[in-house]
C-alpha cells in the first residue's frame, strides 16, 4: 500500500467515524462494518438505523469534484441492503463541503463505473439534516 493510498484510506475512515458520531448524536444507532471491502461478503461502510429507518452507507471522502464507485461496490451495496432490509445510499464528503447522501439510483453510470459529481450531489443529494 503506497502512501497516497494510505492517506485516502485514512481520510475515508475519518469520514466514516465522524458520520457515525453524527448519527449517534442525532439519536440513531450506528456501526462501522469491520472489514468493509476486505471480506468475501458484501459489506457497507456504515449501518445506521432508528425506529423508522435502516440505512446501508458506502462512505467516501475526496478532494476532487467527482467520486467514482466501481460497479461491484454499488452492486454489493444494493445486495447487502436488500438482504438486510435497509436503504442503500452513498455518502460523499467533498473537501470543504457537507456530507451528501445520494441515492444509488441517482448516480451517473459510465461503461466502467458509477460517478457522482459535486454538482449532482448539490442537485440530487440530501444533507445530513435532511436524511434523518
Amino acid at each position: 500500500m503506497g502512501i497516497s493510498h494510505g492517506r485516502r484510506k485514512s481520510k475515508g475512515s475519518a469520514a466514516e467515524r465522524e458520520l457515525m458520531h453524527k448519527f449517534w448524536a442525532a439519536g440513531w444507532g450506528a456501526v462501522r462494518a469491520a472489514g468493509s471491502g476486505s471480506t468475501q461478503f458484501p459489506s457497507p461502510d456504515l449501518i445506521v438505523g432508528n425506529n423508522l429507518r435502516k440505512l446501508a452507507l458506502e462512505v467516501k471522502a475526496t478532494k476532487d469534484t467527482r467520486k467514482y464507485f466501481t460497479k461491484q461496490e454499488v452492486n454489493d451495496l444494493k445486495y447487502f441492503a436488500n438482504k438486510f432490509g435497509a436503504e442503500p445510499w452513498v455518502v460523499i464528503k467533498f473537501d470543504r463541503e457537507s456530507y451528501y447522501f445520494i441515492s444509488i439510483e441517482d448516480l451517473e453510470e459510465t461503461p466502467a463505473s458509477f460517478v457522482a459529481s459535486l454538482e449532482l450531489a448539490k442537485k440530487k443529494g440530501l444533507l445530513f439534516e435532511e436524511i434523518k
